[in-house]
């Protein structure tokens, strides 16, 4: 099995490490520490990781290449951060 970087992969170990930050550190939402939502917080990015490690096998198996597969998934962030931003 060949290891391939993608895009993708940054972006499971982003939500990977916001998680476990947040199951330590906690979270501040507007300057107000909640310690109980801290949790709550890390269990949402950990399945923002799960999703997103799924999207990239899926992309796997339709693109075999790696240029493809490099274009697609950097649309795919794109895409999904103009439409945070957009309903933001």
């Amino acid at each position: 099995m060949k290891l391939r970087i993608t895009p993708l992969n940054f972006a499971s170990a982003f939500f990977l490490f916001v998680a476990v930050y947040s199951w330590i550190y906690g979270v501040k939402v507007s300057g107000v520490k909640l310690a109980s939502m801290g949790s709550a917080i890390g269990w949402i990015f950990l399945l923002f990781a799960v999703v997103v490690s799924f999207m990239d096998i899926m992309f796997r198996n339709f693109f075999p290449e790696i240029k493809k597969l490099w274009i697609v998934e950097l649309s795919f962030i794109t895409l999904a951060a103009i439409i945070f931003l957009l309903v933001k």
